[in-house]
């Protein structure tokens, strides 16, 4: 079945605050500890927060579709709005997560693929960036297969767990 990706509104909010605690807890609920992680969802994926990103004029969520149905989203953010670097000559992909049931199975790629796409298409853009746990070996692995070459690492909190994020990046050029 073929993937469709669609730009997501402030209409969107609901369904995206369900997709966004979802994934997220799916991806890392079993790797941290459960009160911070539980503190760490609770006061980041609100109504609010996702409001103010999705009226944020330069990030983008977009839904994911297998058919009618809501499989997985991404984010991309350029300039201030990213989380690290605020290169104007990158775009950072923020987010990208997929319902755990259409993991393993070409979803994942489209959706990496796409994200480059779009990333690509926009002026003076010569790379895309993103965070990932140092500890994801499953995902550094499937960054690498598509060029990405980690630069740079950053803290990211869980609760009072510091983290290490590797920055990995695709230039364009």
């Amino acid at each position: 079945m073929a993937y469709e990706l669609r730009k997501c509104t402030l209409s969107d909010l609901k369904t995206l605050l369900r997709i966004s605690k979802e994934t997220f807890v799916i991806t890392f609920e079993k790797d941290n500890n459960p009160e911070d992680f539980q503190k760490y969802v609770e006061s980041t994926f609100t109504e609010e927060n996702l409001k103010l990103q999705l009226q944020q004029k330069t990030s983008q969520f977009y839904f994911v579709f297998e058919g009618s149905s809501l499989i997985g989203y991404l984010k991309l953010n350029e300039a201030e709005a990213q989380t690290d670097i605020h290169d104007q000559n990158s775009m950072e992909l923020e987010r990208i997560y997929l319902l755990e049931e259409h993991q393993g199975k070409g979803a994942g790629r489209w959706m990496l693929e796409r994200a480059i796409e779009l990333c690509r298409k926009k002026k003076d853009i010569k790379y895309v960036w993103l965070g990932v746990w140092e500890h994801n070996l499953k995902a550094i692995r499937f960054y690498e297969k598509y060029g990405f070459k980690k630069f740079a690492e950053h803290s990211f909190f869980i609760g009072k767990d510091e983290q290490t994020d590797w920055l990995m990046r695709l230039d364009f050029e």
